[in-house]
């Protein structure tokens, strides 16, 4: 079956430029953005209660640009000036990158890895004196604190804000070829505002191991896997996907 309608569960791209509004426009379908869960403030009292003292770090870890939003949103709420002398060790240049919004970034000590953290976890090592604070979701990828527990690493995490599912009711009587999902809270939302969601005939695409796993433990079944290495962004998994079942016959 063709497809002609594709619901991704993210916001709309602010980039004109977004390889999704390119593959609409190429494959003529139809492309909807929504987003399926939304992020939530912890307050800092919250945070306190946790037992987190952000005066008792030397160093932050940071794996993602909401962790980053949220380390200084929260500091500020605690009145805790962050000293020029604070470490920040970032899963990514990007990241370390986008700390220039709240730092004079030439002024700081920043290190940075290359998306994976068994590279961060080495630079880490190498400051092993250091009292690291963890910012993070109420998600967070197990590898990060097994990693940082099997290196004996001095640190602290610190729940700033929490995934919630967003309300679909509004799409209850909507209907779409293909749904592509980015992580397991996705998935989640899909299955709690929806419980009697039968697939039929939707597709659906999913990117990564754990969405991908998450999805078949719910009895979907996944039609589009991502990445690949013929296809190592959901765009251009989607678009050989589209290749396939839309050509003409």
């Amino acid at each position: 079956m063709k497809v002609k309608s594709i619901l991704i569960s993210q916001p709309q791209p602010v980039n004109s430029a977004s390889p999704y509004f390119e593959l609409a426009r190429k494959k003529k379908v139809s492309i909807s953005f929504r987003p399926f869960i939304h992020l939530e403030n912890l307050s800092a009292s919250q945070v306190r209660q946790q037992k987190v003292g952000f005066t008792d770090h030397s160093a932050v870890i940071l794996t993602s640009r909401n962790a980053v939003n949220h380390y200084f949103r929260v500091a500020e709420e605690m009145r805790f000036e962050v000293p020029s002398t604070m470490k920040y060790f970032c899963l990514s240049e990007a990241i370390a990158l986008y700390l220039q919004k709240y730092i004079t970034y030439r002024k700081r000590k920043i290190y940075y890895g290359s998306h994976d953290f068994s590279d961060l976890i080495d630079l880490i090592n190498r400051h092993k004196n250091e009292k690291f604070l963890l910012p993070s979701s109420d998600l967070l990828k197990e590898t990060i604190p097994n990693e940082l527990d099997k290196n004996d690493i001095n640190y602290k995490r610190a729940i700033l804000f929490k995934t919630v599912c967003s309300d679909l009711s509004d799409l209850e009587n909507v209907f779409y070829d293909l749904l592509v999902f980015f992580s397991p809270s996705g998935i989640k939302s899909l299955k709690k505002n929806f419980p009697n969601f039968i697939q039929n005939n939707t597709r659906i695409a999913a990117f990564g191991k754990t969405t991908i796993k998450a999805a078949k433990e719910v009895g979907l079944k996944v039609n589009i896997e991502a990445p690949t290495k013929t296809a190592p962004s959901m765009s251009m998994a989607l678009e050989q996907y589209l290749n396939k079942v839309n050509k003409k016959k």
